[in-house]
């Protein structure tokens, strides 16, 4: 003899309490969804956090780049007075001592001419 069980029929409690559950984790579901898709650390957030990572790593290489050129050049003028001293030349006007200056301006454009340049 093979004892048959049946299962009890749900009652209108448990039933109800199935339903509150499904509920709640649908709105659980939903304000998850929310937060991911327009809440603080959202996709478009993160996208935009990556965007702007990229654009400082790139301002980074570039400052990277111009460091070393600076580095370069403070270990040219460090390394002889004549590298030194053709620079303060070019870029500072420096004469030596007994050395003449001569300045040779452009022609400016709409100038009258001297008489000595007259045909």
């Amino acid at each position: 003899m093979t004892r048959r069980i049946e299962a009890a029929p749900n009652s209108g409690a448990e039933s109800r309490f199935t339903w509150i559950a499904l509920g709640i984790l649908v709105l659980l579901l939903i304000a998850l969804q929310f937060r991911l898709w327009s809440g603080k650390a959202s996709w478009a957030e993160v996208a935009e956090l990556r965007e702007r990572l990229d654009a400082r790593r790139g301002e980074i290489a570039l400052l990277e780049a111009q460091n070393a050129s600076l580095e370069g050049e403070v270990r040219v003028l460090k390394s002889g007075p004549e590298s030194l001293e053709s620079r303060a030349r070019s870029e500072l006007g420096m004469i030596r001592s007994g050395e003449t200056f001569f300045l040779v301006l452009p022609e400016a454009q709409g100038s009258p001419r001297s008489p000595a340049q007259t045909d």
